[in-house]
């Protein structure tokens, strides 16, 4: 299942990604083709103070899940090649945090020299959370599963940044279901989101800048076609 996020917590993460210019209004064409009026790019959190940042707020969440003690996870998996650094920058945190767990990820073609393989970092082995900035299609979520089964481990969950909540496209036509109500409907897959579309939404509606107040228009109008 989809977990939904802490109200405040994802309020306090919209605003840390629109200061950090990593979620951007105007006009952008989605992979999908979509003509969307935001954007998120977790690509833009390219220094050390705002990846530190980001690994608190995937931290924060993935604690509050676990709030009984076990995260339901035994190490981290980063697909290549936005959850690499992910995985690592989070592991790091809930090392920090009194979590000390593996991690690994994947090279995107395999290496024919030294240790070879596609795999790096620690034995996939147990329950396997993967983490990456956003299901777009849940071809890179399958992928990770098809690798971590193949290594005689098990995934558990998933841990992304945004949930857009926008159907997801098949053959160019527009799918009933979201990318990640496919995760977790198609692949057994819980899936936690440090925030959603809502979330942004609120936030824009709420926010006091009459410039940000102004895109909620765009962006509601948006969810209203495109939405889940």
């Amino acid at each position: 299942m989809s977990t939904a996020p802490d109200p405040r917590l994802a309020q306090e993460f919209v605003e840390f990604a629109v200061r950090a210019g990593v979620l951007r209004f105007g006009e952008f064409t989605t992979k999908a083709g979509r003509l969307s009026p935001y954007f998120f790019n977790a690509g833009l959190f390219n220094d050390g103070a705002r990846l530190g940042r980001l690994a608190e707020f995937y931290a924060r969440r993935l604690l509050a899940d676990g709030a009984g003690g076990d995260l339901g996870f035994d190490m981290l998996f980063g697909p290549a090649y936005k959850g690499i650094t992910l995985a690592a920058a989070v592991a790091v945190e809930l090392a920090r945090r009194g979590h000390n767990l593996p991690f690994a990820y994947n090279r995107k073609e395999a290496k024919d020299h030294g240790e070879g393989g596609l795999l790096v970092g620690a034995p996939l082995a147990g329950r396997v959370l993967v983490i990456d900035d956003v299901i777009s299609a849940g071809t890179s979520v399958r992928e990770s599963v098809t690798l971590i089964s193949a290594a005689g481990a098990r995934a558990a969950a998933v841990a992304i940044a945004l949930d857009r909540q926008e159907r997801a496209t098949e053959g160019g036509r527009d799918a009933p279901t979201s990318a990640v109500q496919y995760v977790t409907r198609e692949l057994g897959l819980r899936v936690s989101a440090i925030a959603t579309l809502a979330d942004l939404l609120d936030y824009l509606r709420g926010s006091a800048d009459p410039a940000l107040a102004a895109h909620a228009a765009p962006v509601a109008a948006y969810r209203d076609r495109y939405g889940v």
